[in-house]
């Protein structure tokens, strides 16, 4: 059975007891490694793959991640007023709400550098702005994602307020992985019941994010290239 949804996140993510046919499966990509070896298996009667973002034991910076290889980018014009895959979003935010979890819809994600946090007048400015989130990654998966065809969309679990906050001025390691074990059997709930509600099919707009945005002529992209990227633009471009 082929793999139909991929989910990046924190190796917790994939500790789950209903999971069955798991299987590690070590990737080579044009752009390099992967955080690390994919774990392929069945949840709620769908293919998955789980990816931790950082690799095992968090041991990859934020500024560091393979991104490219992680989703098998590839450069193109694609539209991205919103980043967001609508239709995947609201499903995400249903099942959230379905396995009792607080959900806030929808917000403003400021990608920053890391891995250092903000600074307090960064920290001032982004609330001026009216920023919801900030993380360090999702912006540049988030492309990656469209300019691949596809659909993508961000579980965001807050693992505490920003330095504006002032009782939460001085962020700790410790503060951070308590809240995001706790997070995690949230996650994993969620997941599983985006799963079941997930169709087999889509309609929106992410699987053709490519039709019309390959701007250099075919002629010009070498059959090297061609032959790498095939899995992506294999339907619009020959590839021998």
């Amino acid at each position: 059975m082929a793999v139909e949804i991929g989910i990046i996140g924190g190796s917790g993510l994939y500790d789950m007891a209903d999971l069955t046919e798991r299987e590690d499966v070590t990737l080579t990509t044009p752009f390099g490694p992967p955080s690390g070896p994919y774990v392929t298996a069945t949840l709620r009667g769908r293919r998955v793959a789980f990816l931790a973002r950082h690799g095992a034991g968090h041991r990859i910076l934020p500024s560091e991640l393979n991104f490219r290889a992680n989703i098998f980018g590839f450069v193109a014009h694609v539209g991205f007023a919103h980043p967001v895959c609508g239709e995947l979003g609201q499903l995400v935010s249903r099942a959230a709400k379905a396995v009792g979890a607080t959900v806030h819809t929808g917000g403003t994600y400021v990608c920053m550098e890391g891995p250092q946090f903000s600074t307090l007048a960064e920290s001032r400015l982004y609330r001026s702005w009216g920023m919801d989130v900030i993380g360090m990654t999702n912006l540049q998966e988030a492309k990656l994602a469209r300019e691949a065809e596809i659909c993508y969309s961000t579980i965001a679990l807050v693992t505490d307020y920003d330095c504006w906050h002032e009782d939460h001025d001085s962020v700790s390691v410790e503060m951070i992985i308590s809240n995001l074990t706790r997070n995690a059997a949230t996650a994993q709930a969620v997941i599983a019941e985006t799963i079941r509600l997930l169709p087999a099919g889509r309609a929106c707009a992410c699987g053709r994010a490519l039709a019309t945005a390959i701007i250099t002529r075919p002629e010009h992209i070498p059959a090297q290239i061609r032959r790498e990227l095939a899995p992506i633009i294999g339907r619009y471009i020959a590839t021998s």
